[in-house]
């Protein structure tokens, strides 16, 4: 199972997908949509960019996104 960082801010993990090469495909209401071009998606609901996600969200995220304990430290988000 995957560790789950906590008091990820939305700045901080949007930079940590665009790093991964995750682009912005559409933003409808308070939900951005990312893909990649090997066809992850990733919803990132946030309100705010500094604000922080429950850990059930912030762990969603992650899976979504198909990153390992070793991705995390990649991305310096562990």
């Amino acid at each position: 199972m995957t560790s789950v960082p906590r008091g990820i801010t939305a700045r901080r993990l949007i930079k940590a997908l665009h790093e991964d090469g995750f682009v912005l495909k559409r933003i409808r209401g308070s939900h951005r949509i990312y893909g990649n071009l090997d066809g992850r998606r990733v919803i990132v609901a946030c309100h705010g960019l500094n604000s922080t996600f429950p850990i059930g969200t912030l762990r969603a995220m992650i899976t979504d996104a198909g990153w390992t304990d070793d991705d995390l430290r990649r991305l310096d988000l562990l």
